[in-house]
């Protein structure tokens, strides 16, 4: 086996799960390419681009843009023996592929309704309140802090309860995971309720300091 297949095989493999193409289709295309200048996998195009060092080169797009170029060794391409499942079965695409299936989960604001449970989304942080304490039926006292958030969709009210209602600030990007939906006062509301977490994917301080100042320029 050529030292350099493995990383030919990964990096077709990745391309794969990134693109939601099926693997063997992927390496289907690159031998068309070869064969006939240029081929198409779903929305990606695959052209043959010539000869570097004797081995062919590659080059991938998708609505034009450059997703990827590199080279082949010939032996490559007439292989008849390929696991394609083996080639999917490494940490690296195991975690690209866990990246997709959360990103998959991830609801859009205005398609939340009332009695969605188990929510997964990611907002930014329109509105706070000041933190209230707040006298509950059982007798004891909890703070609250009822946030916007938002995303490209549209808007919603978090109600924080305890320790969570001191964060975030406005401007901060959270993810949002286990909640649900519920209406108060005709109004949709999202809530974490015991099994709900909400983390800080990143803070509005943060894509400040990321900002170029003006007075540097």
């Amino acid at each position: 086996m050529n030292h350099k297949e493995p990383k030919i095989i990964e990096h077709l493999a990745f391309l794969s799960v990134k693109h939601n193409v099926y693997l063997s289709e992927l390496y289907q295309a690159l031998v068309s390419a070869k064969e006939t200048g240029k081929s198409t996998c779903e929305e990606l195009t695959v052209e043959y681009r010539g000869i570097i060092n004797t081995q062919p080169v590659f080059l991938i797009t998708k609505a034009n843009r450059v997703i990827a170029q590199f080279p082949v060794a010939k032996e490559f391409l007439f292989r008849k023996d390929i696991s394609f499942e083996s080639w999917l079965d490494t940490d690296k695409i195991h975690k690209q592929v866990a990246k997709r299936k959360l990103a998959a989960d991830l609801m859009s604001i205005d398609n939340l309704r009332h009695g969605m449970k188990k929510i997964s989304l990611q907002g930014e942080v329109l509105e706070t309140q000041n933190p209230q304490l707040i006298h509950t039926q059982y007798g004891n006292s909890v703070m609250l802090n009822n946030i916007l958030i938002g995303d490209e969709t549209g808007s919603i009210k978090l109600c924080l309860w305890g320790e969570h209602a001191n964060f975030p600030a406005v401007g901060d990007t959270v993810q949002i995971k286990h909640a649900s939906v519920h209406i108060f006062k005709r109004e949709r509301q999202l809530s974490l309720g015991k099994s709900g977490t909400i983390s800080i994917l990143q803070s509005n301080a943060d894509r400040l300091k990321q900002k170029p100042s003006l007075l540097s320029a």
